[in-house]
């Protein structure tokens, strides 16, 4: 899985160019995971999970009080998650993650941005099965054996474990998040360059420089709806 740690940089560091907008996202998506259980982290995981990813975004305190009061508030304010899958450039795949008030309007909105910029929305099940749902982190400060050997005695499955530039990157099961964090917490890591739950392609594309100008402008047009959440791909985006 080393390359793809490549696609999760290069996503962190467009969102990080974008603070007020990834913070709106995440503003949202903090409201929601704690309106859907206790809008407490000590007794909600989602809201947890939310909350640490939010750390590695650097996204600010008030930003994190104000949507969890909100939902403590007992706003009527709801979002319906859901999941639109499509194509780019080359046969290149992407899935849109969405918290939307208006189902209808989201739809068309990703509708458009894929068709504008040369790509078209697919149906249901036509891409996600080409990606793995996983949980990704990445830590300094160890080797890859002190990781793999405290995630193993917390009987954690390490799905992959590589080393980058210092940085040791481990992938493991999604439902086993929270039981990673809290394994690396013992030995005193409580700060990660990335904490994320994702989509990894299962194979990587590599486009032409025209093709993956055109996907990328795609990506842009994505990440810049406003009910857009996260977007994944399986393009290797050149450095």
């Amino acid at each position: 899985m080393g390359r793809k740690w490549n696609n999760i940089k290069e996503k962190k560091a467009s969102k990080d160019a974008n603070t007020s907008r990834i913070y709106a996202k995440f503003g949202r998506e903090i409201y929601v995971a704690a309106k859907q259980g206790e809008p407490d982290p000590e007794s909600n995981e989602s809201l947890r999970v939310v909350l640490e990813r939010a750390k590695t975004y650097s996204v600010p305190k008030h930003i994190i009080d104000r949507a969890i009061e909100k939902a403590k508030g007992g706003s009527e304010e709801n979002y319906d998650e859901n999941r639109y899958e499509g194509f780019g450039p080359n046969g290149s795949m992407v899935i849109v993650d969405t918290l939307t008030n208006n189902v209808n309007r989201t739809a068309s909105e990703v509708r458009a941005a894929f068709g504008k910029n040369g790509g078209n929305m697919g149906v249901s099940g036509s891409v996600a099965y080409m990606f793995d749902h996983v949980a990704v982190f990445g830590l300094v400060g160890k080797t890859e054996d002190e990781i793999l050997e405290l995630l193993m005695e917390a009987d954690v499955e390490v799905r992959d474990i590589s080393e980058e530039d210092g940085t040791i990157i481990v992938y493991t099961e999604p439902d086993q998040f929270q039981a990673a964090q809290e394994a690396f917490k013992t030995i005193g890591i409580t700060e990660f360059k990335v904490a994320e739950l994702t989509m990894l392609a299962q194979n990587e594309l590599t486009l032409s420089s025209d093709d993956q100008e055109q996907f990328e402008k795609m990506i842009d047009a994505l990440e810049d709806l406003e009910d857009v959440q996260q977007v994944y791909h399986n393009v290797e985006l050149a450095e």
